[in-house]
């Protein structure tokens, strides 16, 4: 393949991410991000609505978009924690096969 052509799909491939990442947002509206805490507040007002919580969130993000946000970073960081022990201890083990 070409350098012409590698450039030209590298930037096919550039416009198809943000075409993808674009149109849920243009195209869904009324979206509603509701997490299983409100649903499971719900569900608890439903059963018992004089209910009273014993505990308040230290911190309340502002919208649902941000506790989406800081849910998925907190899960994309957790993931690159397990990544990098599972490379650490298969290079570990690689190593000592290659010393032996």
């Amino acid at each position: 393949m070409s350098q012409s052509k590698k450039g030209l799909s590298n930037w096919l491939l550039v416009v198809a991410v943000i075409a993808l990442a674009v149109a849920p947002l243009i195209f869904v509206r009324g979206g509603e991000f509701a997490g299983s805490d409100d649903k499971a507040k719900k569900a608890i007002s439903e059963i018992q609505p004089e209910y009273k919580p014993w505990f308040k969130s230290l911190f309340e993000p502002a919208s649902g978009e941000i506790a989406s946000l800081l849910f998925a970073s907190q899960a994309a960081l957790g993931a690159g924690v397990v990544g990098y022990a599972i490379g650490l201890y298969k290079g570990r083990s690689q190593q000592q096969k290659h010393e032996e």
